[in-house]
């Protein structure tokens, strides 16, 4: 098998971009401090210190050297780099100085907007369990904003305890990666995308990782959000995902998270938006779980939905079908057992 994209081994790729951001971690730590963008401890909050919060700088910086080294220059990978850096530069104000949610949602349309009419990076059409479907405009374009903006939150909302966003978007770079190299469809932009970002996210998991010294805060979280969104969009033109079913499997628990999150809020009449503490990983916490031990298990559930999709690229789709109700049963009967949707005495 040719371990090579862009005439660069994929194995120089991750290295570089993971020492790169295991040396640049400790530096945005120390820049946090200075400008006191710091994550307060509160009743919502599971740090008990204050923690600086501008981790997910260093993710950008890498992910940024990783593409002037390895990357082509394209109109696509141009609107990525808008979209990227508006995201980033609202992130490090909001880290600083908390911002309010409706200009957050803002800022991501706009991000996703350049993706869409800059980039041209549309999802026109997607096939889910067998079935095919196709958006005309100009619902191609409102699907495709609305698909990036509920993926760049997913994982927002899920960067709640040390390594866990982190960590899940680890999963879901090295996950498009291996379906690429089996399909043998590694040169698109989805795939070197993907081992630049593996590379940068592992490093900074170094250091949030429990006992984390580092938080990604939002300009982490939705940087990594929206270049999951769009790795996901680019794999649709590539072939690399046959079917939209593919991204939603390996980004399970957080999507499913968001979905709790919202009907939880909605049946306690509260902004959908609203900050809690009854997300699946403070579930896991309940338990008496401790912070590594739940994210273990939460890591353990990802990679079992990862699997899954990749014997849905490969066809075994049956196979793939019959592993996902499985799982499915049993992770609905979790949250069934816990107060992720009704509260329980």
């Amino acid at each position: 098998m040719n371990y090579e994209v862009n005439g660069y081994n994929i194995f120089v790729i991750v290295l570089v971009t993971f020492v790169s951001s295991i040396i640049l971690v400790p530096i945005m730590r120390k820049v946090a401090i200075h400008v006191n963008a710091m994550d307060e401890p509160n009743a919502r909050r599971l740090n008990k210190i204050a923690m600086p919060t501008l981790g997910g700088l260093a993710i950008f910086f890498s992910f940024m050297l990783g593409y002037m080294l390895y990357a082509n220059q394209s109109l696509q990978m141009l609107s990525i780099l808008m979209g990227s850096f508006l995201l980033v530069i609202f992130g490090m104000v909001d880290c600083i100085n908390p911002v309010k949610a409706k200009y957050r949602f803002v800022v991501q349309v706009v991000a996703a907007s350049i993706i869409v009419f800059y980039g041209n990076i549309v999802l026109n059409e997607v096939t889910f369990f067998g079935k095919y479907f196709f958006f005309p405009q100009p619902w191609n374009y409102i699907i495709t904003i609305l698909f990036i903006v509920t993926i760049t939150n997913a994982i927002n909302f899920t960067d709640g305890m040390d390594g866990l966003a982190s960590g899940i978007s680890s999963i879901y770079f090295l996950t498009i990666a291996i379906i690429s190299f089996i399909l043998k469809r590694s040169d698109g932009l989805d795939v070197i995308l993907s081992l630049i970002m593996l590379g940068s996210t592992l490093g900074f998991l170094v250091y949030n990782f429990p006992p984390a010294i580092i938080y990604l805060g939002d300009t982490g979280s939705q940087f990594l959000g929206f270049i999951i969104a769009v790795i996901a969009l680019l794999g649709f033109k590539t072939a690399t995902f046959t079917s939209l079913i593919i991204p939603i499997l390996i980004l399970a628990i957080p999507l499913l998270d968001v979905v709790f999150a919202i009907i939880r809020r909605a049946l306690k009449k509260e902004n959908p938006t609203k900050p809690d503490k009854s997300h699946f990983h403070h579930q896991l916490l309940k338990m008496k779980f401790s912070t590594k031990v739940s994210l273990l298990i939460i890591y353990f559930i990802e990679l079992l939905f990862a699997a899954v999709s990749i014997l849905y690229a490969l066809g075994d789709t049956t196979y793939a079908i019959i592993i996902y109700i499985g799982l499915m049963i049993v992770f609905i009967f979790i949250v069934m057992t816990t107060d992720i949707l009704f509260p329980k005495k």
